[in-house]
């Protein structure tokens, strides 16, 4: 068996008051563009994964939250290549600002159920029943 090389992920389903979920659409020329995925990215050496999603949404959507706003929701386990992919999902329905596209091509609302529609990466597919059954 190859050595496993994990790659630590977090992601979040950021929830607003008419229970829509934000998702961002990836830019052309990277892995999987223009795909649909929740808002996050890799956790850093030294970092934990609530400090990395905190870090992750201002860097990536310019709003700010508080790790006690991150509520651990799942989370997938994918092979990425030579390496395997561990996602962890949080659900946040409390932070400042306006999320606004500063990676991303495009940002959008949906409801749980229009997910199931998307193009999404495989390792989200299986999240939304999760997250629709949360809310």
């Amino acid at each position: 068996m190859p050595p496993f090389s994990p790659l630590l992920v977090v992601a979040v389903a950021l929830v607003d008051a008419d229970g829509r979920v934000l998702l961002q659409q990836r830019p052309p020329g990277k892995a999987m563009a223009d795909l649909w995925e929740f808002p996050g990215g890799k956790v850093e050496p030294g970092e934990t994964p609530e400090a990395a999603l905190v870090r992750e949404l201002e860097e990536e959507l310019g709003i700010e939250t508080h790790a006690s706003c991150l509520a651990p929701a799942t989370f997938a386990s994918e092979p990425l290549g030579d390496r395997h992919l561990l996602l962890l999902l949080y659900v946040c329905r409390k932070w400042k600002g306006m999320p606004e596209a500063r990676h991303a091509t495009a940002l959008k609302w949906f409801k749980p159920a229009q997910m199931y529609a998307l193009d999404m990466p495989p390792a989200d597919l299986p999240l939304i029943g999760l997250i629709e059954a949360l809310l």
